[in-house]
């Protein structure tokens, strides 16, 4: 169970803080059952009721720091998506996205981004199922990476592309 406080991912609702635990005081609810309140971190004004036991919904706690620079370590190496056409490489990063892991947030980063490269030398525009995809897996990936780091979500991108320059210079040298 999580505590009062904690910062867990739930969801597509992303990052949330657990705001409280206990019965909800609702007509026609269970008063036995707990329930979580969530204050998702990225949406203002909103809240989320969910049961404890609630197994429909991914919920896990923020990854550690340790984790965040483990994952970025690891970056140049993430596996591609790969998909024959158009409709299964949407079908595979829309079950990559609510997986709610951020390896798995990175490939579709990493995919779509190469994808693109591949586009734009070829004259092309990014595709739009590309670019609504990258976008959805960088807020997820840098919304949890932001809490984990203790920075801003806005400077995610940019700590990123500077510890992987890092990396590639240690590398080099």
């Amino acid at each position: 169970m999580f505590k009062v406080g904690e910062y867990v991912v739930y969801g597509m609702n992303g990052v949330c803080r657990v705001e409280d635990i206990g019965p909800m005081s609702l007509s026609g609810v269970d008063s036995d059952r707990l329930y979580y309140t969530l204050l998702p971190l990225y949406t203002k004004g909103s809240r989320v009721y969910t049961p404890v036991d609630n197994q429909k919904v991914v919920m896990r706690r923020v990854i550690t720091k340790a984790e965040v620079c483990a994952l970025m370590d690891g970056w140049k190496e993430t596996v591609f998506i790969e998909a024959e056409n158009d409709k299964s490489r949407e079908a595979a990063y829309k079950e990559a996205l609510r997986s709610c892991d951020c390896k798995e947030w990175i490939r579709i980063i990493h995919t779509t981004t190469r994808r693109k490269e591949e586009r734009v030398a070829q004259g092309k525009k990014m595709s739009a199922c590309d670019e609504r995809y990258l976008k959805l897996a960088q807020d997820s990936l840098f919304g949890e990476f932001a809490v984990s780091l203790e920075i801003e979500k806005s400077e995610v991108e940019s700590y990123l592309e500077h510890r992987l320059d890092m990396k590639e210079m240690a590398s080099a040298s």
